[in-house]
């Protein structure tokens, strides 16, 4: 039997992704945002609201990254969602985040997240929504499998869960995609 719980704003997985950006004044800003995502095929959307500070800077400086929050870093990654650089000039620092600039687009990779996608602004949709082409995607080598691709068991990213507020770390493989289904044909 199920039980109906009316219109929730409930999806699984939803990423925990860190924005990463650059104000007017070239200063490193990062926020937390659970909604955005794959777009098109080398872009992302992100849902993220008109007053803040890294919605103003993305406008500015045409540029942003998006790295994926992990679970070594879940206090970090939280307080940037819970704080906002509108009020909080030393966000970054109180986070113990440091930066580097990207080398394709103008804004900050995030040293202690080991994956980034850098991102050019390609457009405001009509609803506000954030539209980026990915234009690189940067890994630390100690999340590379013996493939040379980044290992989501090594990354350890985290997914919010929105029906009882937790973080989950994202890794286990239970399947093959495009490969699976093969045994029903």
């Amino acid at each position: 039997m199920r039980k109906n719980f009316g219109a929730k704003t409930w999806m699984y997985p939803l990423p925990v992704l860190i924005v990463g950006s650059y104000d007017e004044n070239g200063k490193a800003d990062a926020m937390n945002a659970a909604w955005g995502g794959i777009y098109d095929t080398n872009h992302v959307m992100l849902c993220l609201s008109e007053g803040h500070k890294t919605t103003k800077n993305i406008k500015v400086r045409k540029a942003f990254t998006v790295s994926f929050a992990d679970a070594a870093h879940v206090a970090a990654c939280d307080y940037v969602g819970i704080v906002s650089g509108n009020n909080t000039q030393d966000k970054m620092e109180k986070a113990g985040f440091t930066s580097q600039k990207s080398a394709f687009v103008d804004a900050p990779v995030i040293s202690e997240l080991p994956m980034t996608l850098e991102c050019r602004l390609v457009k405001v949709n009509e609803d506000g929504n954030i539209i980026g082409e990915i234009v690189n995607v940067s890994a630390e080598e100690s999340i590379l499998g013996e493939d040379g691709l980044i290992d989501a068991g090594k990354l350890r990213a985290i997914s919010f869960d929105p029906v009882h507020n937790d973080y989950l770390v994202l890794g286990e493989k239970v399947g093959n995609a495009f490969q699976d289904g093969n045994a029903l044909k």
